[in-house]
């Protein structure tokens, strides 16, 4: 029986569902919304909302001037969610086109450090930026004369490729399409493959669902024709065997 038992495991054991909670957690920051499953989206959602109501008191603290109280709450968030580096979206296509090296000096400073505000710095022409600095600074704000559900589950009618599993979109609330924007979203290479060998299967399924039909009713034998008799050949034999 599941008395009192809230969580769900999503078959993981707990270091693997922290981290995967903590990695969707940053991918949902970094572009505003996400397609997942409806269980994991359920699981993510209360460990999104805190984060915010984080974030809303850290900038709380900051307008009050309570420093010590705004960096125990940023040290909250860094313990939860980590701190990974965001790369602008207008230097996408430059920073994959960089070595490893120079990848390296966007991302940190010379002495370890994280980039925090996404700012260039010295010679670099850009820097990443802190899905942290990016959940206070670009999030919270939106949200602090909101009491609580900073997210919105959407379900999709669409199923996963690999096990049908239902899908759902996971995003902020406000970032919303209008639908004169919505745009039907092209298919990705997997799902091309996997509509052909639908395709396929379903034609060679009728193919030999045709034959099936052939063969249980087989073709009528063609009826012999009787030979014709030559009515005049065989008066001229009677005549003849009367005349001897």
């Amino acid at each position: 029986m599941r008395h009192r038992i809230h969580r769900r495991k999503l078959n993981r054991t707990s270091e693997h569902r922290k981290a995967l909670l903590r990695n969707m957690a940053q991918n949902l920051i970094e572009h505003g919304r996400i397609t997942t499953t409806i269980p994991k989206a359920k699981t993510l959602r209360p460990f999104v909302e805190k984060l915010v109501t984080q974030a809303v008191r850290t900038r709380r603290f900051m307008s009050a001037g309570d420093q010590a109280g705004a960096l125990r709450m940023r040290r909250a968030i860094y313990k939860t969610l980590g701190d990974r580096g965001i790369v602008p979206k207008d230097h996408q296509e430059a920073y994959d086109d960089m070595s490893d090296a120079a990848r390296a000096r966007t991302m940190r400073m010379v002495s370890g450090r994280r980039y925090r505000t996404g700012e260039p710095k010295g010679r670099l022409a850009f820097t990443a930026e802190s899905v942290t600095h990016r959940l206070i600074e670009g999030i919270a704000p939106r949200f602090e004369d909101r009491p609580g559900g900073y997210t919105r589950l959407v379900r999709l009618a669409q199923r996963r490729i690999g096990d049908h599993a239902q899908l759902a979109i996971l995003q902020f609330v406000g970032d919303e399409e209008a639908p004169v924007s919505l745009t039907k979203p092209g298919k990705s290479a997997r799902r091309t493959r996997a509509d052909g060998r639908y395709a396929m299967a379903i034609k060679a399924s009728k193919a030999w669902a045709k034959k099936g039909r052939d063969a249980a009713t087989p073709d009528q034998a063609p009826q012999q024709e009787e030979p014709q008799v030559d009515e005049q050949s065989d008066t001229e034999d009677s005549e003849t065997d009367d005349a001897s």
